[in-house]
């Protein structure tokens, strides 16, 4: 197994908490190695420099929620963090060997395809180790669900997800990892996409999009 520190920002602790909650998961048996998802924001030199011991101890992967490169829709989200701090994050992880997964949303408020698009072709750039697509989800008693009941927001339609998601793939790298392509949201307080919940369903027709198009990952990937 993989011990997979997920919610939240697992990296906001004093370094000598940190190496304590990451030895006793690898102390677990069967245990091989861990994946730590943080925010960009929340990397600072110390904290760095305990997760490249990590990396050269155990299988390791390091986890940033970016989502956008662009700095209006991070503003939008009150992220509190612009494009910046995301890559001087990923620089400083990437020069002690951290592999890094990063996450992206796709269909954001305000964003077109071209501007989604721009992300892909900026991570397929800095040669990302793994990239987890999310499709956006709007829950109930959140900001973002108060505005799609106002009617402000719209959301995809599975087909739209889908043809995106490809055109993504398209463009990264052979040799990033996808570990993820879409997602749903807790069922009991999900407002939209009703049809994410169909998770096999969503990930079938990647399937049978990228079939349709004769196409793998990487044939727009031009670096």
């Amino acid at each position: 197994f993989i011990a997979y520190f997920q919610p939240f920002s697992n990296t906001f602790a004093p370094v000598d908490v940190l190496r304590d909650c990451y030895d006793q998961a690898l102390a677990v048996d069967a245990v091989v190695g861990l994946a730590v998802g943080t925010r960009p924001d929340c990397l600072p030199e110390k904290t760095l420099d305990l997760l490249a011991e990590y990396h050269q101890q155990t299988y390791f992967w390091l986890e940033l929620g970016l989502q956008s490169i662009h700095d209006r829709t991070l503003s939008f989200l009150q992220r509190g963090h612009d494009y910046q701090c995301f890559l001087n994050a990923y620089h400083q992880a990437k020069q002690r060997g951290i592999k890094i997964c990063v996450h992206l949303i796709l269909g954001l408020p305000g964003e077109s395809r071209e501007d989604i698009l721009a992300t892909a072709e900026e991570m397929a750039r800095l040669k990302v180790d793994g990239v987890k697509l999310h499709l956006l989800h709007v829950l109930e008693g959140t900001p973002l669900g108060d505005l799609y009941q106002q009617g402000q927001v719209e959301m995809f339609e599975m087909h739209e997800y889908v043809e995106l998601a490809v055109d993504v793939i398209e463009r990264l790298p052979p040799e990033t990892l996808i570990q993820r392509l879409t997602g749903d949201g807790p069922r009991h307080i999900l407002l939209a996409p009703l049809w994410s919940m169909n998770k096999w369903e969503v990930l079938n027709a990647i399937d049978e999009e990228l079939e349709r198009r004769g196409t793998v990952q990487g044939e727009r990937y031009s670096g």
